[in-house]
This record gives structure tokens, sequence and C-alpha cells, in this order.
């Protein structure tokens, strides 16, 4: 069995944004970077696909990005990924989820993966586009969004979330894709040994114009932060008159939206 699962490297979300020179993504400078939370929990149930199954399954890891995303890769290796896949692209933020997705399935068509695991979006773009996308290119089943996952019997089953916190459940067999969402297990954290023998793991370079043949179907226009909104009031004093001022207000917000 041979097993893949894709991961993007994102941007610390408490780091300070602003736009790059074209405007159109936020700009690279001074910001830390780490692995995609979501693609975490896709790392960790590949991890335990490989380590139930005694027939041992390949276990690859592949992200597409500039020379900074091996880090990202080393530590999904020291998670117990066996090899990795580095999709050389320095131009990778401009690229829309189709195009992403293209490449991502142009690899892995031609390895015949019977399981395929992605985090359910990344946290700077957050389309949730590319696994499905990816399904779609390759004729896999897919369910996304996935919170449980069982394979026995050569068999998968899933409980996924759905609106108002329901949780459905799906079987299916392989070939198959799985996107990852928040709850499905707990990422382990990697131990120094395996960070050790992560340097030791295979990482194969591709270049991105090797399995790149889509055009983009969307482009980002514009990157810019929210208006800022008016500041908000605060009442001090005792309560009673403190509900005189709030009353005051608010009656006086009324009339101006009447």
């Amino acid at each position: 069995m041979k097993v893949l699962v894709c991961i993007k490297q994102v941007p610390d979300m408490e780091s300070h944004f602003k736009p790059n020179g074209s405007g159109t993504w936020f700009s690279e400078s001074d910001l830390a970077w780490r692995m995609n939370e979501y693609d975490e929990y896709a790392v960790e149930q590949a991890v335990q696909v490989k380590e139930k199954l005694a027939s041992e399954p390949e276990l690859t890891v592949l992200s597409i990005g500039p020379d900074r995303i091996g880090e990202a890769l080393k530590k999904a290796m020291a998670m117990g990924c066996d090899r990795a896949v580095h999709v050389q692209d320095n131009d990778s933020a401009a690229k829309d989820p189709w195009q992403i997705a293209s490449i991502i399935a142009a690899y892995a068509k031609a390895q015949g993966f019977d399981l395929i695991f992605t985090g359910m979006q990344s946290q700077d773009r957050g389309s949730a586009q590319v696994g499905a996308i990816v399904a779609e290119l390759l004729e896999y089943a897919c369910v996304t969004t996935i919170v449980g996952f069982e394979f026995t019997g050569g068999a998968v089953t899933v409980k996924r979330e759905l609106e108002g916190g329901i949780k459905g459940v799906a079987r299916l067999k392989p070939p198959a894709l799985f996107t990852c969402q928040l709850g499905l297990n707990v990422p382990r954290y990697p131990t120094l040994p395996n960070i050790m023998k992560a340097k030791k793991k295979e990482i194969q370079t591709i270049a991105v114009a090797d399995l790149l043949r889509e055009e983009p179907l969307s482009a980002t226009t514009s990157f810019h932060a929210p208006a800022r909104k008016g500041g908000g009031v605060v009442l001090e004093g005792d309560v009673g008159p403190m509900v005189d001022q709030l009353l005051a207000i608010l009656r006086e917000k009324t009339s101006v939206l009447r």
C-alpha cells in the first residue's frame, strides 16, 4: 500500500501581516513559518495508518513551494513519513487552488497511491478546495472534513463533521482521498532521535514546470487589511447612571439609522 500526505508551510498566524509590493499577497519578510495546522492532523493520520498495517506501507509527504518548505518536510518525516517530495516553486503563493491541485494530481497519478491525506484547508488562503479537486482529477473517492478514521478489512470508515455539530459516517474502499479537520487526532511531537533520523531521509526535488500544465482559473487582485472601524465608548460610574447613558446612546443611534 502506498500513502501520500500533502502539506503546506504557512506563516505563523500571530505574525504581523502587510501587503507585498504588488499588493496581491502578503510580504514574506520578517515572518515565522510553520506547518499548516490542519496538515498536521493529516500527517498524524497517515503515520497512524502506517503503524497499524503490518505491510508497512510506503508513506510519502509532498509540499509545493520555495526552499524554506524543507523545514516543514523534515518535520513531517520526523513525525514518521518515509520520504519527501519537494515541488520547487518560488511562485506558489500566486497559484490558485486549481493549479495547486493539478500539480499534486500530476505527481500522484504516476505513483498509484492508495490513500491520500490533506488538511481541510490552509490557514493562509482558506479555500478548502485543493483536496477535493485532487480527488476529482484522480477520479478517487473523497470524504472531506473527517474527524474519525478507521481502516479495517481493506475498507475505510470515516466520520465527518457536518453543519450543526452532526457527525456523518461514510465507508469506502481505496483509492480514496481524505481532508482532515480539527478533532481527528492529536499530532505527535517529533522526538530528538526521529528528528536526527529525518535529516538522513530522502527529499526528492521536482521542478514545478515538470508537473504544471494548467492555466489559472482565478487570481488574487488585491490584499489589504480591513477598513478601520470607529472606536468604542467606555462607560464608567455607577450602574444606574450608566444605564441612562446607554439608553441615550442607543436612542441616538436608532434615530440616525431611521
